[in-house]
């Protein structure tokens, strides 16, 4: 009996995704404010016509979507049933999706989030998740191992934009390195030895100035793929791009959500501001 093929690894199909399409992901967020400006109901079934049309005006367009879980949770199990229609019609376009759930826990419990959002077979297992490392990155270890074998990839978070995110990040360990430090150390060892980029990557807020030097982050030495939340209408732009991520510029994968959403509900008027935001980020990030 042939052994199946091995799935290329999340960080060599993100790479050449964003050689073909450029660096940005588009975010998901079916807020109810965003549903009501669409002219859409706030249940599920708005949900899925909110959806359904970002992904009709987007897929095969741009290197990634990234569907917000929690605004699918709102809605209860029609919600989720939602996300799975994303992940699978991201599946059958060939755009690679994201699920932002931020998941973070321990010992089987993590497992079980792995299971949900890693395994092969699971409806809710998209080409890579995000997740917390706050409980100590090695509570991470299932989603780590499950994410590895199964060819998807991991964003964890690093350096966030909200005001309260450096009393942990910035905090330092008994060795004296700050936290945020760590993690991005043990995702670059995670990453020795990949082709390309790796497949364990981080979640640095574009708008966080200054933060990656004040941290004492290495973001280069990852090697691995920078989820960039807060480009566009959370205002960073060019300048904001260069300053956080310097050298390690190529390894950023833009997220944008209002600056394209807001374009909406009209798919064409979706898909030319997406187009317009791929080509904005790839100027930025040269």
């Amino acid at each position: 009996m042939t052994a199946p093929a091995r799935v290329r690894p999340f960080g060599e199909r993100l790479a050449a995704a964003m050689d073909v399409h450029g660096p940005l992901c588009v975010g998901i967020d079916p807020h109810a404010s965003l549903l009501d400006a669409w002219g859409l109901p706030d249940d599920a079934a708005g949900l899925r016509e909110f959806a359904h049309r970002v992904m009709d005006a987007v897929a095969g367009r741009v290197a990634a979507v990234k569907p917000q879980a929690a605004f699918f949770e709102r809605h209860g199990s029609a919600g989720v049933a939602v996300l799975e229609e994303v992940v699978a019609a991201g599946r059958e376009t060939g755009t690679l999706v994201v699920v932002d759930a931020k998941r973070g826990d321990i010992g089987s419990t993590m497992g079980a989030y792995a299971d949900a959002f890693l395994r092969d077979g699971s409806p809710l297992a998209g080409d890579a998740l995000t997740v917390s490392p706050y409980l100590g990155f090695g509570s991470l270890d299932p989603a780590v191992d499950l994410a590895l074998a199964t060819g998807r990839g991991l964003f964890v978070l690093c350096l966030t934009s909200n005001p309260e995110g450096p009393d942990v990040q910035h905090a330092r360990t008994a060795q004296g390195v700050t936290v945020a430090a760590q993690v991005a150390a043990r995702a670059a060892a995670l990453n020795t030895g990949a082709a390309s980029l790796g497949s364990i990557g981080l979640v640095v807020g574009a708008t966080v100035g200054t933060a990656v030097r004040d941290a004492g982050v290495d973001l280069a030495a990852v090697a691995g793929p920078l989820l960039a939340p807060g480009v566009g209408a959370q205002g960073a732009g060019a300048a904001e791009l260069a300053a956080v991520f310097g050298d390690a510029r190529r390894q950023v994968l833009a997220s944008s959500s209002r600056g394209v959403l807001a374009a909406g509900p009209e798919v064409g008027a979706l898909r030319t501001a997406a187009l317009e935001a791929s080509s904005q980020a790839a100027a930025a990030l040269r």
